[in-house]
């Protein structure tokens, strides 16, 4: 009987035999090889310093909770690649010139460290300042759509409340427990079990909340507190008045930057005008290749 039917299969020697030569009982081509291993990953020589891990610890809790709470682009969120090189970029090179400009007319004995202050000054106000536009740009945003389309907008405004709610309650959190550790006698009075525990209290909200208020900052601004559960365009938005409400407030309260009025000029504009180009280019290919309209 041929092969393929129901006799008996190849002989000892045979492909497939189960005798010397044969690889297996019917498999004429034997038994499958082995899964590659994977490569062993590299560890860094510098996991087998304590202070090392627990900061890495606490960094990567802070990135976790931070990202759960402010990185919710929503349903509606359009993810273009292009774009988001095109801020990259921009970013970068806004972060060069501004750089370049503080090395040449900057003032020798504070520059960098005039620049490192206002780079923590405007990553803490720019959330503060999204609270205080944020509202009013939704609103126009929102009475500018048709009026069939409100009510839904409205529905959506839980997750960038939301998030508004739990910014505000991380700065009231770490800004009282920091003031009364340094500013009253309130835990200076304590002793026992009541001086360890809120020196723990202290420690915690100090080394963990520091840095997870550093990323809600950056993240709330980045996403402009989830706007984008309510439309695709309210980010761009809000991002475009959001720069222009930041470089108004850094002009009366540190007046013109550095260097001759073209430099000053320059230094200024150059970062809003930058922002804004992007942000309306966002909103045409929005409009152009993914159909999306503030009226749509």
């Amino acid at each position: 009987m041929a092969s393929g039917g129901w006799g008996p299969g190849p002989g000892p020697g045979q492909p497939g035999g189960n005798g010397p030569g044969g690889q297996g009982w019917g498999d004429p081509y034997g038994p499958p090889p082995p899964a590659p291993r994977p490569a062993p990953r590299r560890r860094s020589p510098l996991r087998h310093i304590p202070l090392v891990n627990i900061a890495a610890a606490v960094m990567r809790s802070a990135h976790r909770v931070a990202t759960r709470l402010f990185v919710q682009d929503g349903d509606g969120r359009i993810a273009d690649r292009t774009v988001e090189r095109v801020q990259v970029a921009r970013t970068v090179l806004g972060v060069l010139a501004g750089l370049a400009l503080i090395y040449v007319y900057g003032v020798e004995e504070d520059r960098w460290k005039n620049a490192a202050d206002d780079s923590f000054g405007n990553m803490i106000m720019t959330p503060v300042l999204l609270i205080c536009t944020g509202p009013l740009v939704i609103l126009g945003f929102i009475l500018y759509a048709p009026p069939h389309l409100r009510p839904r907008l409205r529905s959506r405004l839980g997750a960038p409340l939301k998030a508004v709610g739990w910014y505000l309650l991380a700065i009231v959190v770490f800004g009282t427990v920091v003031y009364l550790a340094g500013q009253t006698g309130l835990f200076k009075g304590l002793d026992g079990w009541q001086a360890g525990l809120a020196a723990v209290v202290v420690l915690v909200v100090v080394v963990w909340g520091l840095p997870f208020l550093l990323l809600a900052s950056l993240y709330s601004a980045r996403s402009a507190f989830n706007t984008a559960h309510v439309h695709p365009m309210l980010p761009a938005v809000v991002t475009g008045v959001l720069v222009w409400a930041l470089a108004i407030f850094n002009l009366a309260v540190k007046g013109m930057p550095e260097g001759p009025p073209p430099v000053q000029l320059s230094s200024l504009l150059g970062g809003p005008l930058s922002v804004t180009a992007v942000s309306l280019w966002e909103l045409h290919r929005m409009r152009t290749r993914f159909g999306v309209t503030v009226r749509g």
